[in-house]
């Protein structure tokens, strides 16, 4: 269906969500009519972020907002769902749109697998009426359900479309870049030379690719690696966890700004315990790189400063290798909760492969290998 026939019969001018690589085509299409747009198009830190931004919208205008997300992102909409738009709360009325990663029958990565075979449930659960739309979903189709969903919407409850692989399409282009030169890439293979044996978590999308990618390149083991496939935002969090009870180990956290950003609560935690073996890097290209490249808010905010507000001893920001390299080399040293920003192009090899091995066999080399 084309995206453009699908925002004519939805009937919105409001949306709200995280793009997802599903929805790109949509995505795309909202950035070339709003760009972001307060008053139309907002993207949002988390999924529960922008359902309650929806429920905001909802309260100063009376008509149904539009959440986009990838359905790996229902885990965050749940509380907002359930103890404020249900109909036995505020009776909040949200149209979602999901992208269904993980479809049964589908192949996709592990982190999708079952996610994807409980996406249906966990919106029967919610009580969220939904349909699903494929490649040969009919405007006729999709006009009939938008009109049951109007009555739906007059009762304070609300709905969602299941959006399948390729169900949309647009011809649309958008060019999402920025004036920064080092690559995300470049970046990873400055950090391993520098980190040794030390243990490196890193965040879910290209970042955990570009890291087995260069361990394979170099011939090293994958051992020293934790690669966080899925669960967006807590990278930094399983650091945390492993360097509060490894004190004798430098553990490094490899992080992007949007996964910061889902979860930015986490580094006040971190601040709060000071975990002198920690490394925190965030790769900052100021954009939802994995999923098509749509912008964050990261590069109108100063992430060093919020480190150093959160309790972190000591906070950078970089934009070049010789910056790069002295602070990787100071930090390697440091005795000192570290945070470092590095500014990044928007960019990556398009034959960039993915992990060969299982998460759970990552796992267990990881944990053979910390327990040592």
């Amino acid at each position: 269906m084309d995206v453009e026939r699908l925002y004519d019969i939805i009937g919105s001018d409001f949306y709200t969500g995280v793009p997802d690589s599903q929805l790109k085509e949509l995505c795309n299409f909202l950035m070339n009519r709003y760009g972001i747009d307060s008053q139309h198009h907002i993207i949002a830190a988390n999924e529960g972020n922008c359902t309650a931004i929806a429920a905001g919208y909802h309260l100063a205008t009376g008509q149904v907002p539009v959440v986009y997300l990838q359905n790996s992102g229902e885990g965050n909409i749940l509380n907002p769902v359930a103890s404020l738009l249900n109909d036995k709360v505020y009776a909040i009325p949200v149209m979602f749109i999901i992208g269904w990663r993980g479809e049964p029958g589908v192949h996709d990565e592990p982190q999708h697998i079952f996610q994807g075979e409980i996406t249906t449930k966990i919106l029967q659960d919610m009580d969220i009426e939904y349909f699903v739309v494929d490649k040969d979903t009919t405007e006729v189709q999709l006009n009939e359900c938008m009109n049951k969903y109007c009555l739906l919407f007059s009762t304070g409850k609300s709905a969602a479309l299941i959006i399948k692989k390729d169900a949309l399409t647009y011809d649309g282009k958008v060019n999402y870049s920025n004036d920064y030169k080092m690559l995300r890439e470049e970046v990873v293979k400055h950090i391993v030379a520098v980190t040794g044996e030390d243990m490196i978590v890193s965040t879910t999308g290209k970042a955990s690719r570009e890291l087995f990618e260069v361990r394979e390149a170099l011939g090293q083991e994958h051992k020293y690696d934790f690669l966080t496939v899925g669960s967006m935002g807590h990278s930094s969090s399983i650091a945390l966890g492993i360097a509060l009870k490894k004190t004798e180990r430098k553990i490094w956290c490899i992080d992007g700004d949007g996964a910061m950003l889902m979860h930015m609560g986490a580094m006040a935690v971190i601040g709060a315990n000071k975990p002198g073996n920690l490394v925190h890097i965030v790769i900052n290209n100021g954009a939802h790189e994995t999923v098509g490249g749509m912008p964050t808010v990261a590069e109108a905010i100063d992430l060093s400063a919020i480190a150093k507000g959160c309790g972190y001893e000591y906070a950078v920001s970089v934009q070049d290798f010789t910056a790069l390299d002295s602070e990787l080399s100071a930090a390697k040293q440091r005795k000192a909760l570290t945070f470092i920003e590095v500014k990044t192009a928007i960019g990556s090899r398009n034959d960039l492969g993915r992990p060969t091995s299982t998460p759970i066999y990552n796992k267990g080399e990881f944990m053979r290998y910390l327990s040592n």
